[in-house]
């Protein structure tokens, strides 16, 4: 019989439930695409869909801003930082697309602008259709809800694009957005991209749509 002491297991770190929840959340931030300036569910919702206390929660986001994940905000809620790897999307009315060099490409530089411009709008509403029909909702109100930042053509767009998940019809509006650029200082503009964002978080597919009439200035119905 061995003189030497048994040797003894050490005990099994159990992983906080918070530490599991900070790294689901941050799951979900990759898998959806979210990037820089996005936001969150509120605390609320995501405790409810969760499963877990408030006080959880909290704690996780915590741990999510001390890693520089995430930053929370008083009075706006829990915002993505923005990540050191380029924003995958693109830009709106880059010309990365594939389309933009072949022959349609050159048929839409020779049209009228105003023909173009209503022929983005269509695209646009393509967009906000599929947008707002997916299923996910609590991804629709992270990208869309308002959250008291001043909401700019660019960013909607970019999350509209990113909720639609419809390449062709996003490299259609990059070809289109070349020779028909987003609206600029319309003061009216802010309104009209709030009804198509309230309209994409409702998951009304045909409000998101037949917002977009007129936004870039085409004829409205």
């Amino acid at each position: 019989m061995s003189g030497h002491a048994p040797r003894r297991l050490q005990p099994l770190r159990r992983e906080r439930l918070y530490e599991s929840l900070a790294a689901h959340i941050s799951d979900f931030i990759e898998a959806q695409g979210l990037v820089g300036g996005d936001r969150l569910p509120s605390e609320r919702q995501l405790a409810a869909e969760l499963g877990v206390s408030r006080a959880t929660l909290s704690r996780a986001l915590a741990a999510l801003e001390t890693k520089g994940r995430i930053e929370v905000r008083h009075g706006v809620g829990a915002l993505v930082r923005e990540a050191d790897a380029p924003d995958s999307a693109g830009g709106i009315g880059g010309s990365g697309g594939p389309a933009g060099g072949d022959g349609w490409g050159r048929r839409v530089a020779a049209s009228p602008r105003s023909e173009v411009v209503v022929a983005r709008e269509a695209v646009l509403a393509g967009l906000a259709r599929a947008a707002a029909s997916n299923p996910d909702s609590s991804l629709r109100v992270a990208m869309l809800a308002p959250d008291g930042r001043a909401r700019d053509f660019e960013h909607t767009w970019r999350c509209v694009r990113r909720l639609s998940a419809a390449p062709l019809l996003a490299d259609l509006d990059d070809v289109l957005a070349e020779h028909a650029p987003a609206a600029g200082a319309d003061p009216g503009l802010r309104q009209r991209l709030d009804v198509v964002a309230d309209a994409i978080v409702a998951g009304d597919a045909a409000a998101a749509a037949t917002a977009c009439q007129g936004l870039l200035g085409g004829p409205a119905d």
